[in-house]
């Protein structure tokens, strides 16, 4: 089932379970705006290329929408337009003041130069400069975009509005990004776990973890993870898996990486099949690379007690009915790894206050949100006697529909 399919399957249980108006239900699942547009840019070598970029805004009820930029040369219509609901029912978990969006241009970055990267960035924040903006549409990066992403269209935006910092998240400190936000995905992920575990008298002390993707957000969960006394005994990347029954190293790890670019040929650990990844033996099994990789093939043979979902849609419908009657706990993406967009907020609220935080109260913030999400998704399992997933989707849901209904929405 693709991620639009599986999203808009889980919006309208949710639904259900809310008892919405139809003609509610179906306004709140079209996005508000889809924009596409032509970016054209001289190469290096003089000749042209045109590439489509694109901005799917979903909803605004509870306040400017919010989501990632992507880079990739098969960006999914379908996908971006699941992933932009997903963000509207992220940020209503969370309970900060967002609705969804999502958007990116259809390229590989790495056949571009860094000079092309920045005047194909320029063009398409030219062609959609007046329709995103700090009360409206503020992007962030994500995959194939970075912070220097960010720096380039809050330039090019501020030719024409000027100076705005706070029209996109996830940029460089020296231009108003907030401390803690590289980290702030993963670290949101460990206060999750923590939250999970906690709820089920356990802590990340001793517990054994798998987890797949070594990105930004994978690595970083794996050292605050491994600081608190997790072991974590597997962990893969695009070049391959390792495994270590004693516990990785994930200091010594993390400078392999950075030599190496991948955590293939790590001498402190045994090779493994990255395909097996997910069904190895662990308490606690964290998807944090693509979607739909926990599916009815292998959702009978996952051994993990828990999943914690850092990757966008890592599990199949499918799968969680195999996985709900095999016992095991999945704290939803939409909560599970909202610490980026979370602390994104945090980047927002200090741009527009002209007055930075220190990384202390940035991390002890984010904890605050996951904590006080967790419990907010615990009260909708109790009230409609519902898995994590169908809480999550409830709590997110609500908020946005009472949103919809106050603001003078008329069935």
């Amino acid at each position: 089932m693709n991620a639009l399919a599986a999203t808009n399957r889980n919006f309208k249980l949710a639904a259900r379970l809310l008892g919405l108006d139809a003609k509610l239900e179906r306004s709140l699942l079209i996005p508000f705006r889809e924009i596409k547009v032509e970016c054209t840019i001289p190469k290096d070598d003089g000749s042209l290329a045109s590439f489509v970029g694109f901005r799917i805004q979903h909803d605004n009820a509870r306040g400017p929408m919010k989501g990632g930029i992507r880079y990739h040369p098969e960006v999914d219509p379908d996908e971006v337009n699941a992933l932009a609901q997903l963000m509207t029912w992220k940020t209503a978990v969370a309970n900060i003041p967002y609705g969804g969006a999502k958007g990116g241009i259809g390229c590989n970055p790495a056949d571009l130069s860094i000079s092309e990267l920045e005047r194909l960035t320029r063009v398409f924040t030219q062609r959609i400069h007046d329709l995103i903006g700090i009360h409206t549409d503020v992007p962030a990066p994500d995959m194939g975009t970075n912070a220097q992403t960010m720096a380039w269209i809050l330039d090019e935006y501020s030719k024409f509005h000027g100076y705005s910092p706070a029209v996109v998240t996830g940029k460089p400190v020296d231009l108003g990004g907030s401390l803690g936000r590289d980290a702030a995905t993963g670290r949101g992920v460990m206060f999750a776990t923590e939250a999970l575990l906690n709820e089920h008298g356990k802590s990340i002390s001793g517990q054994r973890f798998v987890i797949q993707g070594f990105g930004n957000v994978g690595s970083w969960a794996a050292r605050l993870i491994s600081e608190m006394g997790g072991k974590i005994v597997a962990v893969s990347d695009i070049t391959g898996a390792i495994m270590n029954k004693d516990g990785l190293d994930i200091a010594n790890l993390l400078k392999h990486v950075k030599e190496n670019r991948g955590v293939k040929g790590f001498s402190a650990a045994d090779a493994i099949d990255p395909k097996s990844i997910l069904v190895e033996d662990c308490d606690v099994l964290i998807p944090a690379a693509l979607g739909g990789v926990i599916n009815r093939e292998n959702a009978s043979e996952i051994k993990a007690k828990y999943i914690v979902e850092a990757a966008n849609h890592p599990t199949d419908p499918e799968a969680d009915e195999i996985l709900k009657k095999k016992g095991v706990i999945i704290l939803p993406d939409i909560y599970a790894n909202s610490g980026g967009v979370t602390v994104s907020y945090f980047e927002w609220v200090q741009n527009i206050q002209g007055f930075m935080w220190d990384e202390d109260r940035v991390n002890a913030e984010l904890q605050t949100y996951m904590n006080r999400g967790l419990k907010g998704v615990k009260e909708m399992c109790r009230t409609h006697n519902c898995d994590l997933r169908m809480g999550a989707f409830t709590l997110g849901v609500n908020r946005v529909a009472r949103a919809t209904l106050l603001r003078g929405w008329e069935a």
